[in-house]
């Protein structure tokens, strides 16, 4: 029994990935003890967000980070101080941007819903976004003719949502964003790599702390100190309702350390041997055929992908979706394929036992 058992609700087997709707990711015992620890004591919370950016630095390679509550925090209060550049009259009215330089030129393919709008984000910290090319082809002039004196920054967003085909590369935006003096701001939220792109030049990185990190609710940006110093400055403005705890902060430390040591290649091993036990045991459930995917995005991380034999069955995988919901325990997938006829099953979160009941469940529905 869980905690959430407890009050009433279902169990949930998590077979989508560390994705928002579900919690993101579980804590281990060290990162939740450093969690509470971190509540059970005062804290001057400016120094601690000054100190917590330098430590936070010491693992990405960037002059300096601030600490968020979320990814998407991260991206509005990095938006909002590219704005207002840390001056209080202009901070005051955010997101109330109007006559100032608000631009966020991005690619129409990383224009994404990743559970809310891109745009939507670069709105609330004042930005416009500008989206440069097609959803599915964008060339050098499409970003180069999109910059105009309202231009603030350029996005590169890093993620498996994005059109993977006809974007341009990072280290061109990259190039066109320095060549017009701006920064290049990465939105790379559940990238596991956090030293890459300030390695690649990017100005301004944003990652999630709950996702890769498996840290508590979180985020943050790191990248060049005068931005990040614009940045941190939002928290008397924008950022007063977008404030992460002395506890939070904590954890996000912990994670850090945690996984500097980690070995990330027996994770994907292990991971690798419960999606081969899910293609096979799949494949032997009449009607349903499996193989084995890698991330859209190019990560270390697979997936067996499901789908129906129609020559065999005449089910429709959305219905065998809504069933896998239905149920108690709830099995939870990723669907962004799920229009193609496609469910995909990520091992990372599951636990002790899930891969059994997501046989079973499959089992009992195809039978149904």
């Amino acid at each position: 029994m869980s905690v959430y058992q407890d009050i009433g609700l279902r169990r949930v087997i998590n077979a989508s990935g560390r994705v928002t709707i579900l919690g993101v990711s579980t804590l281990s015992d060290e990162v939740a003890q450093a969690a509470i620890a971190g509540g059970q004591s005062y804290v001057v919370i400016e120094e601690l967000i000054n100190r917590a950016g330098e430590i936070i630095s010491q693992y990405t390679g960037g002059e300096d980070s601030c600490v968020t509550c979320s990814a998407s925090a991260a991206i509005c209060l990095t938006v909002a101080g590219l704005i207002s550049k840390g001056k209080k009259s202009i901070m005051d009215r955010l997101p109330d941007s109007t006559g100032l330089a608000n631009e966020i030129v991005l690619q129409k393919g990383h224009s994404i819903d990743y559970g809310a709008p891109m745009p939507t984000m670069l709105r609330i910290g004042g930005g416009v976004p500008v989206e440069a090319g097609t959803a599915n082809e964008v060339v050098p002039e499409d970003i180069e003719e999109a910059i105009t004196d309202k231009t603030v920054a350029l996005l590169y967003v890093k993620s498996h949502h994005c059109v993977q085909k006809g974007m341009v590369d990072l280290e061109t935006m990259r190039d066109i964003a320095h060549r017009h003096n701006l920064p290049l701001m990465v939105d790379a939220a559940a990238e596991e790599d956090f030293r890459k792109y300030i390695a690649m030049g990017a100005d301004l990185v944003i990652y999630s702390g709950a996702k890769a990190l498996e840290a508590t609710t979180s985020g943050f940006v790191t990248g060049k100190k005068e931005y990040i110093s614009y940045v941190k400055r939002q928290y008397k403005g924008i950022g007063r309702c977008m404030k992460i705890g002395k506890e939070g902060i904590m954890g996000l430390l912990k994670a850090l350390e945690r996984y500097e040591n980690k070995d990330r290649r027996k994770e994907v091993e292990r991971n690798l041997e419960i999606v081969k036990y899910l293609c096979q045991n799949i494949n032997e459930i009449p009607g349903l055929k499996a193989e084995q995917i890698q991330d859209e995005a190019g990560r270390a991380i697979y997936r067996a992908r499901v789908t129906v034999d129609d020559k065999v069955c005449d089910k429709k995988m959305t219905d065998i979706n809504r069933a896998l919901r239905e149920g108690d325990p709830m099995v939870y997938c990723r669907t962004e394929f799920l229009n193609l006829g496609k469910l995909d099953f990520d091992p990372r979160p599951l636990v002790e036992g899930d891969k059994e009941l997501i046989i079973s469940r499959l089992k009992e529905i195809m039978e149904g």
